[in-house]
């Protein structure tokens, strides 16, 4: 069964995961975040199969997170290289590693951000650019932007109904999807 495309919908979170939505594709994204490059060091630390790391590798060079660069003519051999906007993934896989840290965490933290510096343990939050003000809880909202499609505006719409009347308010109505 064919998986539908997310990269044509207006919403920014429905494309970026059409590039990075699958695990493995995170997961590679996280090991050549430590450095890794090659497609044995991918498969040594994933244990993944060979096709399915050819196939996602193939994907995030197709998606422009990652380059593939020539190391060696005889045998062909490449390295997998972040590009500007994989690099720009970090602060995603960050979000990531505190959520995880703080929802799924049973035996205790195993991996955690430090400055390298101090090596003092960072807690990573997501803050407003302009005015320093951490972004949490219930203080900000999603809404509609300019480009949004008549769905966006809709699903705007409805979840601000919600939000006045969470009690009154029907289920959302599937044909205002488009």
């Amino acid at each position: 069964m064919q998986r539908k495309s997310f990269s044509n919908l207006s919403c920014p979170i429905a494309r970026s995961l059409e590039r990075v939505g699958e695990w493995w594709s995170i997961l590679i994204l996280r090991d050549a975040f430590y450095g890794m490059t090659r497609f044995d060091e991918f498969q040594i630390s994933l244990v993944i199969a060979p096709n399915v790391l050819t196939r996602r590798l193939t994907s995030l060079v197709a998606a422009g997170l990652m380059e593939r660069r020539q190391y060696l003519e005889k045998p062909p051999r490449y390295e997998y290289m972040l590009t500007k906007s994989g690099k720009a993934f970090k602060p995603v896989m960050i979000a990531l590693l505190a959520w995880g840290n703080s929802q799924f965490a049973p035996d205790g933290v195993s991996v955690v951000l430090t400055d390298l510096l101090t090596g003092e343990i960072v807690d990573p939050v997501l803050v407003d650019a302009k005015t320093g003000k951490v972004i949490a809880g219930d203080d900000y909202i999603l809404a509609a932007g300019p480009a949004a499609s008549n769905g966006v505006h809709n699903r705007m719409a409805y979840a601000a109904m919600r939000r006045a009347s969470p009690d009154k308010i029907p289920h959302f109505p599937m044909e205002l999807m488009s």
